[in-house]
């Protein structure tokens, strides 16, 4: 049993990535066509540094980062990112709300901290690279 799951280790981490990835890029396009529709951008304003430049760092961890993360590039790094977004959208943007509203954030992050620990993985460019490393 343990040779099995063991086998299925690396494919089902590849399934986590593309899947919670995938998933993830949804929320970052529309992030995205709200940045480049123009007008005044709503959004929350993270530390004071402006809605604008917010919405533009967490399109880079729910759009740019999943991308990353899908191909098994720099994994641990990128999942750190959303994972880092989705606690702040979680506690900070949504702490008032009740559950149901956040448990998506709660969910994204419970998933990419799991990658942050793991890793991408045998099947992803970081495996390749440690691979190039070592010999």
């Amino acid at each position: 049993m343990s040779n099995l799951i063991e086998r299925l280790n690396p494919i089902l981490l590849l399934l986590a990535r593309f899947g919670s990835s995938s998933m993830m890029m949804v929320h970052g396009f529309h992030k995205w066509e709200k940045l480049v529709a123009g007008g005044e951008i709503k959004f929350f304003d993270f530390i004071g540094m402006g809605p604008t430049v917010t919405l533009v760092l967490t399109i880079l961890a729910e759009l740019v980062a999943p991308v990353l993360i899908i191909v098994g590039l720099w994994t641990r790094y990128a999942s750190a990112l959303i994972a880092f977004t989705m606690f702040i959208a979680a506690f900070v943007v949504h702490a008032g709300d009740p559950l149901e509203d956040r448990e998506a954030s709660l969910t994204y992050l419970i998933l990419f901290l799991l990658l942050m620990v793991t890793g991408a993985g045998r099947f992803s460019i970081d495996a390749r690279m440690a691979t190039k490393k070592a010999d």
